[in-house]
């Protein structure tokens, strides 16, 4: 740290946090005799807290936020010089920024065109549900509005977007939840819930999907929302054949596809800069947002074709025919300004080809885990989004507890690595560990980082 904030100063800043802060996924009775983590300062991949530890930040941010990295002055002056400019204006006008990423967004999305601005992930996923009701009730007399989700899945923290989420435990307490949302069978094989695998198990994950169509009705089925690597619920590769069979059985039965790419978006997959053109999906909607500006500045993107966008322009004599929806900080310019840069950067530095490298180098430290230790029972991952499956039992798969993996991460904390793991999501299956650093991470890194784990499963298991 530079020494910006003396000790009086910090002491402040926690009495003031404890005193009025509401903390995000965090139960704050502890924080009657102890103190929160105040995160002081970033630099690259490193963090800084009020103690003045330095610690290696291997989730970019907490949830998978700051792809390029902490520090980046480049961006800091886009934001700072669009602002002396124009800070903001309601999106039912348009702006330099917001126009000028819109354009170099879609130019890496063959297929899509239009981009609607919004403020959240799960804002940018509620649009999308929001079109697919209106469009409903525009075509199809407002029967095909049901929307399916996947077990497992995360799209958000608003009632619309738990309605849709496939973490039971994170929509504990909450209910009732939105009707109108309908589960269907995850696709992890290593979970398997039928006597198969490669891909024979990914067509049949796949089929499961339309036999809930049929119980339901294609007629009433809308739309289907997936995340092209499902993140929180346990960073699940989908199995071969899996995309390929999804997407025929959404032209089957006229279902919009939406792909949630709010955590694999914008290059934390490799390689490409969404997660879905890895496996040659042709979505109606993709939604991002986290990465989208590295966390430099709010900007969440809802991404359509231009069949959809058609749909909602009309010269029908009902003024209701248009999509009628404001999303207030979507009009920030600060949000586009920040995600040009941050696109740049990515161009610029090869993150694309840097992120698929050390992914690469991730699976094979943590598949050297899986040797060393037996409590590591699966390793997966796409990119700098990998995973490791914790079981107590490799023949039963049986997982480990909750509170033994939140032991593994204090444990790597210890050692000034933050790391990221499931949890109250998934009832019972709370077992892995999630690795998501910045995508200028270097070989070093990844070292360090899968070193700190090794050191972690010792201390805990043994």
């Amino acid at each position: 740290m530079d020494g910006t904030f003396n000790d009086n100063d910090l002491s402040r800043v926690i009495d003031a946090d404890k005193a009025h802060v509401w903390h995000h996924l965090t139960q704050h009775k502890p924080f009657e005799s102890a103190d929160p983590r105040i995160i002081v300062e970033g630099k690259g991949l490193r963090v800084w807290d009020q103690s003045g530890k330095e610690h290696l930040d291997a989730v970019s941010g907490g949830v998978w936020t700051v792809n390029v990295g902490y520090g980046r002055e480049s961006i800091a002056k886009a934001v700072y010089d669009q602002l002396m400019k124009l800070c903001y204006f309601a999106q039912s006008a348009g702006s330099i920024p917001g126009s000028q990423f819109a354009e170099k967004l879609i130019d890496k999305m063959p297929g899509m065109s239009r981009v609607y601005y919004t403020n959240s992930g799960s804002e940018a996923n509620e649009k999308a549900f929001k079109m697919i009701r209106q469009i409903a009730h525009k075509r199809y007399g407002g029967k095909k509005h049901k929307i399916l989700y996947r077990d497992r899945d995360y799209h958000g923290g608003t009632l619309a977007t738990m309605s849709a989420g496939g973490q039971d435990e994170r929509a504990m307490q909450y209910g009732p939840l939105a009707p109108g949302f309908v589960r269907v069978p995850h696709c992890l094989e290593y979970r398997a819930q039928w006597d198969l695998t490669g891909e024979d198990y990914g067509q049949r994950a796949a089929d499961a999907i339309e036999e809930v169509i049929l119980a339901e009705g294609p007629d009433t089925v809308g739309g289907l929302c997936l995340e092209p690597v499902t993140a929180g619920g346990g960073v699940i590769t989908p199995p071969p054949g899996y995309w390929e069979r999804v997407q025929e059985i959404c032209r089957k039965y006229d279902i919009l596809l939406h792909i949630d790419e709010v955590v694999c978006g914008v290059g934390r997959t490799g390689t490409h800069w969404f997660g879905y053109q890895h496996y040659g999906i042709k979505p109606d909607f993709v939604t991002m947002a986290k990465g989208v500006a590295s966390g430099y500045a709010a900007i969440a993107c809802c991404v359509t074709t231009e069949a959809v966008f058609d749909m909602f322009k009309d010269d029908a004599a009902d003024p209701m025919n248009y999509f009628r929806d404001i999303s207030t900080f979507g009009g920030c310019t600060a949000g586009p300004a920040a995600a040009l840069e941050n696109m740049r950067i990515i161009e610029d530095e090869n993150l694309l080809e840097n992120t698929t490298a050390m992914g690469a180098r991730m699976i094979d430290n943590l598949s050297g885990l899986m040797e060393k230790h037996r409590v590591v029972g699966d390793v997966r991952g796409k990119g700098l989004f990998c995973g490791a499956e914790l079981v107590a039992d490799r023949a039963t798969k049986e997982p480990v507890s909750e509170a033994q993996v939140k032991q593994v991460v204090a444990e790597c904390n210890a050692q000034g690595v933050i790391i990221g793991a499931s949890n109250r999501s998934v009832p019972g299956l709370n077992n892995v560990l999630c690795f998501s650093p910045a995508l200028i991470a270097s070989a070093d890194d990844i070292d360090e980082i899968t070193g700190a784990v090794d050191v972690a499963l010792t201390r805990v298991f043994g």
